[in-house]
């Protein structure tokens, strides 16, 4: 980016990634003026980044961070829009910012005030959705993350129970910004759930605060959700969190987000073993064929006396032959 490198934690399938490239060649901010310009600018957009759509906003007051953060979301403001849009967008009012993340159907929605650091914390605390469902490519966006993460592990991310958690997870995670929220189920990631000292045996859904790294904590008292009323005890999660009547506990090894680099470190560990095994047959190689063009050494004199005594030593001696 203007001649300095950058990470690259983008898509690598061919039209993602050209979608990709082609949001660094875009506008800073789109300026939309009717509702088939918000969806077209919308579907446009993709899946892969979340989209701020300032409704009533000011593009001035979105351009320095539309810049800023330019490779981590697409920006725009709707200048012209009917009451359906509004509907269409759950927006209680206007001026208002909205988070759409389309790839998990989530958004949220800011009512200001749009100055300073509020505006900055909601854009940046939006990169992710509401409620993040981790897996191997989720958990690369959650390298940088500074928040801590309320973790539930629940049996199946697929059952319906788990979509109704995940509504009262997104209520919880609206009014906690300073914590991402995150989910996966014990089916679809047993390794991972591991690492947490869940299993098949253990009383799910577990809730957990992790710090991305190695060490989570669980709430004394309530390390597990019952059916009954799990909204109040996610309230009552958070609230033990926060006054500190927890239990600190070390994440399986590899460590995290070491379990992140770990993959890379397998890769690593496999190309330089191939590549030391290719150095050690090159130079075995060299020696056999060394050898093989080695010429044939004519022995000293000393050496061809020396067999001859002892080969006819051998033959006055040898099997068959006796004194008289």
């Amino acid at each position: 980016m203007h001649g300095v490198s950058m990470e690259y934690y983008g898509p690598r399938k061919a039209d993602s990634l050209v979608q990709y490239l082609k949001k660094f060649v875009s506008t800073d901010v789109s300026i939309l003026i009717s509702d088939s310009a918000i969806s077209d600018f919308v579907e446009e957009a993709g899946t892969f980044f979340p989209i701020f759509i300032g409704f009533d906003l000011n593009e001035t007051v979105l351009s320095n961070l539309a810049v800023k953060y330019k490779k981590r979301a697409w920006f725009s403001v709707a200048k012209g829009f009917s009451d359906e849009a509004k509907v269409l967008y759950d927006m209680e009012k206007v001026p208002a910012l909205v988070a759409i993340h389309p790839n998990y159907k989530q958004q949220s929605i800011f009512y200001g005030p749009f100055e300073g650091e509020f505006l900055e914390d909601f854009i940046k605390q939006n990169f992710l959705p509401p409620v993040v469902p981790l897996n191997h490519e989720t958990l690369k966006l959650l390298k940088d993350e500074k928040r801590k993460i309320v973790l539930t592990i629940t049996a199946d991310e697929n059952e319906d129970q788990t979509q109704n958690l995940i509504k009262l997870l997104k209520a919880a995670a609206s009014t906690n910004r300073d914590l991402v929220f995150g989910y996966f189920g014990l089916k679809q990631w047993e390794d991972f759930a591991d690492k947490f000292e869940a299993n098949e045996k253990t009383k799910l859904p577990k809730i957990i605060v992790w710090d991305g790294d190695e060490d989570y904590f669980s709430v004394i008292g309530i390390e597990s959700l019952n059916n009954e009323d799990q909204g109040s005890q996610i309230s009552q999660f958070l609230e033990g969190y926060r006054q500190g009547r927890t239990e600190k506990k070390t994440v399986k090894a590899p460590l995290f987000m070491g379990f992140f680099n770990s993959v890379v470190g397998i890769v690593a560990f496999f190309i330089i073993f191939i590549v030391v095994a290719m150095m050690i047959l090159m130079v075995v190689l060299l020696i056999i064929i060394s050898k093989d063009n080695e010429p044939v050494r004519v022995g000293s004199r000393e050496e061809v006396d020396r067999a001859d005594n002892s080969e006819a030593e051998s033959s006055q001696h040898g099997p068959g032959k006796k004194e008289d």
